[in-house]
């Protein structure tokens, strides 16, 4: 090999590597300007981070410490494989009910460790997010509507802030459904189980966070009452339950290791995961990238996720998401580059390493307030009042999906929002809207005449457009429509003019629909047209055998066209309002 070709190998060798890393590429290519404001951002968002992530462990049914593999593992491999420059990782309350209910149910059998099931749901999920992304299959989210996701989010919400409540006011519960652990707490409450100085604790806790959301949402009011916590209970010498010393060092190296039997239901609880997971990262990553300006590869988000999800199972951790809580403090903060997450995850090893017992007297109904505050804002009020106004069908399917997660439990809740989601869409599919068309004097092309009864109809001929792509569930309702409009004519009608721009697809049995109809018109001495086609919907049609049956000169390119071909065929007299003398 030659000197000079000699280096553009080596560069093209480096291109394609970073191409996969581009985490890395930016940490190659960093500017020393930056790292001030990554350092400061760093540090505020350490502040953050330790709380939460011990706060979500214990709302996963896992030991705190496994909160804090699950945040530092996933913030150096997102830093490493992310495309987003600012884009936090680590543990989700949309997540923690889900791994809740499965390490509960699977880590019943005392052989079964919770931790071991947890990094495994890691690690299925981020194989199956790893292999969506590699295979660009991320538009699965799309099966998941804006309302039902709306209302599995908040029936997380209420599963979240309802399961901190017995730890906020000092005593513990069996249940594990919402239902019941409501009924538990009401009748602990009632019999005085209530500890005053933890829910006195609870409710300072709830108020200053409040209070710094409020009026000032850029101080980190979390690292206040982690330190205000620990100073109360170390000072007054309180007897409430506290997180305890943490054990020192860092996370090993550890393949998950459970019973076969429990793996299948692991597997059908990691796509649940992984649907939420994608959902929230899809959105997060193009929200951050259009307010940057930046462009970031959905595909390639979805590959790091998975990347990150995998690396923090193997490190005993649990399935993690795009924080909606933590991004926007790092970024608040002043964040430039995934230095930022960085510095963060350094700062939560060093404490690790150096001072485990720092956190021991940190109460327990801190964390638990901490956590009802994040999973809070899982519930958009405004957005639900939006839906109630503009339209009710989806307030019902944002309501159906949030009593899914209530009366079912999380994991349902998922699959009944994405049911529903897609019964909406059949739904919509099944009875679209469709309208009989006219000409109005001085307004170009043709309308719905149920919107502009001052419109003129063609004599003989019907303009009938169908609002959806035609498919077994709506074809025999595009016949019976054909058929009552017909019949629904002040005169007989000659033609039939489908104005077909909306059908975007016929299958095989809205064609067995259309051979069917075509007998009765051809029966009747009527036409059948068809004005707007787009191409491959007529090479559908080429297939079935029905487009030289239909004529191929019974396809218009406009619906003018259309109405000129009937008009010439049938010597209709017709004057179009454009066709008329200025004084007539």
């Amino acid at each position: 090999m030659t000197g000079p070709d000699r280096p553009a190998a080596n560069g093209a060798s480096r291109r394609s590597a970073t191409s996969w890393m581009p985490g890395l590429r930016a940490l190659l290519e960093y500017q020393t300007s930056w790292w001030r404001s990554d350092l400061f951002a760093g540090a505020v968002l350490a502040a953050f981070l330790v709380p939460v992530g011990m706060g979500y462990a214990e709302a996963a049914g896992l030991p705190v410490i496994t909160g804090l593999y699950a945040t530092i593992v996933p913030l150096v491999a997102y830093a490493v494989f992310g495309p987003s420059r600012v884009m936090v990782l680590g543990p989700d309350s949309s997540l923690a009910p889900v791994i809740a209910a499965v390490v509960v149910g699977v880590s019943l059998d005392p052989q079964t460790s919770a931790i071991a099931v947890a990094g495994l749901l890691a690690v299925i999920s981020g194989t199956v997010i790893a292999l969506t992304g590699l295979f660009r299959l991320g538009f699965v989210t799309e099966l998941l509507s804006r309302p039902a996701r709306l209302g599995y989010l908040a029936g997380i919400g209420l599963t979240v802030v309802i399961g901190q409540v017995p730890k906020m006011l000092g005593f513990s519960i069996g249940a594990d459904h919402l239902l019941e652990q409501t009924r538990e707490i009401a009748d602990a409450v009632v019999a005085g189980a209530t500890d005053p100085p933890t829910l006195a604790v609870s409710v300072a806790t709830l108020a200053v966070l409040l209070a710094f959301r409020w009026w000032a949402p850029r101080f980190p009011g979390t690292l206040l009452v982690v330190l205000g916590g620990i100073a109360v209970v170390a000072l007054l010498e309180l007897s409430i339950d506290t997180v305890g010393a943490l054990p020192q060092g860092l996370p090993a190296f550890a393949l998950p290791s459970v019973p076969l039997e429990v793996v299948p239901e692991l597997i059908a609880a990691a796509f649940a995961i992984s649907l939420v997971a994608v959902a929230d990262t899809s959105v997060l990553s193009q929200s951050l990238a259009a307010r940057r300006k930046d462009e970031v590869d959905p595909d390639h988000e979805l590959v790091a996720l998975g990347v990150a999800n995998v690396a923090t199972g193997i490190f005993q951790g649990f399935p993690i998401s795009a924080s909606a809580s933590r991004t926007p403090v790092a970024i608040a903060a002043g964040a430039r580059t995934q230095v930022t997450p960085l510095v963060g995850a350094a700062a939560v090893a060093l404490m690790l390493i150096g001072a485990p017992g720092l956190l021991r007297n940190l109460p327990q109904a801190v964390l638990g307030a901490v956590v009802v505050m994040a999973a809070a804002r899982l519930v958009d009020p405004s957005e639900i009042r939006r839906l109630w106004r503009i339209r009710r069908t989806e307030f019902a399917l944002w309501a159906a999906a949030f009593l899914g997660v209530a009366l079912l439990g999380v994991l349902a809740g998922v699959f009944v929002a994405i049911v529903l989601s897609l019964v909406d869409f059949v739904q919509r599919s099944w009875r679209p809207h469709g309208a009989t068309l006219v000409r109005v004097d001085e307004l170009k092309g043709y309308h719905d005449g149920d919107r502009h009864p001052e419109g003129r109809s063609i004599p003989g001929l019907l303009l009938y457009r169908f609002d959806a792509p035609l498919f077994f569930a709506n074809a025999s309702y595009f016949r019976r429509e054909v058929r009552a409009r017909l019949a629904a004519g002040p005169e007989p009608i000659a033609w039939v003019v489908v104005a077909a721009e909306p059908i975007t697809d016929i299958d095989t049995t809205a064609a067995d629909m259309l051979e069917e109809l075509l007998d009765e018109l051809d029966a009747g001495g009527i036409v059948l047209a068809f004005a707007e086609m787009k191409g491959p919907v007529k090479d559908r049609l080429r297939d079935y055998g029905l487009f030289d049956r239909i004529g191929g000169d019974r396809f218009y390119p406009t619906m003018g066209t259309a109405v000129d071909g009937y008009i010439e065929a049938s010597g209709t007299e017709w004057v179009d309002w454009e066709e008329r003398a200025p004084d007539s």
